[in-house]
């Protein structure tokens, strides 16, 4: 099977810092995978490259077959990769509903048809957990609930690689098993690659995990490697979980 998502030798420097250090990395389609590692490991930065909302310092990114290393966030969007953000980016004074709106018409060829964007609007929410609060405007709803709103932006854009930044942040306990099956959910018809610091979530989803260090890849695995390697133990585990 090939790749959806490859990354050569990619990196990114902010001044004398090498965020991201010559990353190769490959994703396969329909894979949930999991992106973990301390504080400052490149994790965000990495995956802010892969959408494009920044531009590397060398390297290529290629999805699908296609180089999209020079592409703009917007092409890349249309051609299917979606991004939510670590910081809830939510339109506060607009409801949840059209929050989800603004996307679901990008996926339209009419998007003026009301039917077919309630329709598009409406599946997106209930698939997160959020059809009853449709009409509450986002700055209202809790954290927790503006992370799951931001999700199911993500997910009005039909998108085919789901990219999630700390998605269980903010979300309460039983909140984190709907979004366990949620994500499982959406891999039956999209790529997932998350970042996430909750291990339980990591091990429970994820089938493979790429572990980050000082913007290198220190390991790659299944939970179970991931789980038992002492190098990733050494620089983020400590106790596994």
């Amino acid at each position: 099977m090939t790749p959806l998502l490859t990354t050569k030798g990619l990196s990114r420097s902010f001044g004398g810092l090498r965020a991201v250090d010559g990353v190769d990395f490959a994703l396969m389609p329909g894979e949930i995978r999991a992106v973990i590692g301390p504080n400052g490991a490149g994790k965000t930065t990495f995956v802010s490259l892969v959408s494009g909302r920044i531009q590397p310092s060398s390297g290529m990114i290629v999805f699908d077959g296609a180089d999209i290393t020079s592409l703009p966030a917007y092409v890349r969007v249309r051609q299917g990769i979606a991004y939510t953000f670590q910081i809830t980016s939510v339109f506060a004074n607009l409801s949840a509903y059209d929050n989800v709106a603004l996307p679901v018409q990008r996926t339209l060829s009419d998007g003026r048809s009301k039917g077919a964007v309630r329709a598009g609007v409406m599946a997106a929410l209930e698939r997160t957990g959020l059809a009853g609060r449709a009409h509450m405007p986002a700055g209202q709803l809790s954290y927790g609930h503006q992370r799951l709103l931001e999700v199911a932006m993500g997910l009005a854009l039909k998108p085919r690689l789901l990219i999630l930044d700390e998605p269980t942040q903010g979300l309460a306990d039983s909140e984190i098993d709907n979004f366990i099956t949620l994500v499982r959910e959406i891999a039956r018809s999209a790529t997932v690659l998350l970042i996430e610091h909750n291990m339980p979530v990591v091990m429970d989803l994820a089938d493979r995990i790429t572990v980050f260090n000082a913007g290198r890849i220190l390991a790659e695995g299944t939970p179970e490697q991931i789980r038992e390697n002492a190098a990733v133990q050494e620089a983020y585990l400590g106790t596994a979980p």
